[in-house]
């Protein structure tokens, strides 16, 4: 089979590889289709927090082609989105019930080989049943659209207030789409029209220009005001990881209002040790999920026009340094990149499953 390694700095390899062996309490998954994420660049460029080479890939989709039955009730031929992290289920936050925090947390994909093969081998407990109807190559969706419900959960909102979301980009659109679900107004901010239109479209109730100093406009600030019961909006997403932007945040959340950091960056933000404490805000930090890939492919399966317009790119395996250069091109327009593999495009490519008891 062929994998891809990235070996160093804007260079991947395609190498010819065995296939990996099932073992007890596994499946084997035919990758069909990858989602490439700012992490994924990141790895790329060599400007991560991650050692090379490595085998890219945590956002995938695929079908089960052999599965240790005594492991699972899923069977051969079951379409199936991943859950790529690692958690030991022994620290403290583990045993808290929050794995997502894991103090030796990793990912597949980043941390360790990931999807950008075509065959792996996966614990069964890290695969999910794509909806019935559901196309596959929106599975690959499931992993960020979870990360933003992981955000929307994690500010509890409430059905009719009002919530800031800044950032249009995926991940802050998929926020923007459950938050709405919720029955939230939601306002959202970012640089990009064409993002802002997108944010109109998933369901916010207004747009504002994020491309201002100050920030907002006078007109964009009569727009939050008349959007809001309160002095502000009571739920704020961040989901840039630009300091500035949860400096914003702070600035206008109103009183007892609670704000979500879900945006990641290794830069400092400069927060007022007055608004914080004198308005009562909560600050909240968002990281992974709590195995909401499931919930989050029954919502992205209600809204498939609208997940569908999120990809904007695809290409096939073999274009893989293409795809990462689009990534960097500012004048792409790029929401999400999915790489096909040459399992998407095979015309029967569950003939072959079976299934297996592992020795």
């Amino acid at each position: 089979m062929l994998r891809a390694h990235t070996v160093a700095r804007h260079q991947i390899e395609l190498k010819e590889e065995p296939e990996p062996v099932l073992q007890p309490g596994h499946a084997l998954v035919r990758v069909h289709h990858v989602a490439l994420c700012g992490t994924d660049f990141a790895i790329w460029d060599d400007n991560y927090l991650t050692e090379l080479p490595l085998v890219q890939g945590h956002e995938f989709t695929g079908v089960i082609e052999a599965i240790d039955s005594k492991a699972s009730d899923l069977t051969v031929g079951t379409p199936v989105a991943i859950s790529p992290m690692v958690y030991c289920g022994t620290c403290g936050p583990c045993r808290a019930g929050r794995y997502n925090v894991c103090e030796t947390i990793s990912c597949l994909g980043c941390y360790q080989d990931g999807a950008l093969a075509e065959l792996i081998c996966l614990p069964v407990e890290k695969l999910h049943p794509i909806p019935i109807n559901m196309p596959l190559r929106l599975g690959a969706l499931g992993e960020p659209g979870s990360i933003a419900m992981q955000a929307v959960k994690r500010g509890t909102p409430v059905d009719g207030e009002t919530a800031l979301v800044l950032g249009c980009g995926p991940i802050g659109l998929l926020a923007t789409l459950f938050l709405t679900d919720h029955g939230v107004n939601v306002v959202a901010a970012d640089l990009d029209e064409h993002r802002m239109m997108l944010a109109r479209k998933f369901g916010a109730v207004a747009t504002i220009s994020a491309g201002v100093d100050p920030f907002p406009s006078p007109e964009d600030t009569k727009v939050l005001a008349e959007a809001c019961q309160m002095a502000g909006p009571t739920l704020v997403i961040e989901a840039t990881g630009v300091p500035v932007s949860l400096a914003n945040a702070v600035r206008l959340a109103a009183p007892t209002a609670r704000v979500v950091q879900v945006g990641i960056s290794d830069t400092t933000a400069a927060l007022s040790l007055r608004d914080i404490p004198f308005k009562e805000l909560d600050i909240r930090g968002s990281r992974n999920s709590l195995n909401l890939i499931p919930e989050a492919l029954e919502m992205l399966a209600k809204h498939q026009d609208l997940a569908a317009e999120l990809i904007t790119h695809d290409f096939e395996f073999a274009q893989l340094p293409k795809a990462f250069e689009t990534m960097g091109d500012r004048n792409a327009q790029v929401g999400k990149i999915v790489i096909d593999l040459p399992a998407a495009n095979a015309p029967d490519s569950t003939a072959q499953l079976q299934e297996v008891h592992p020795a």
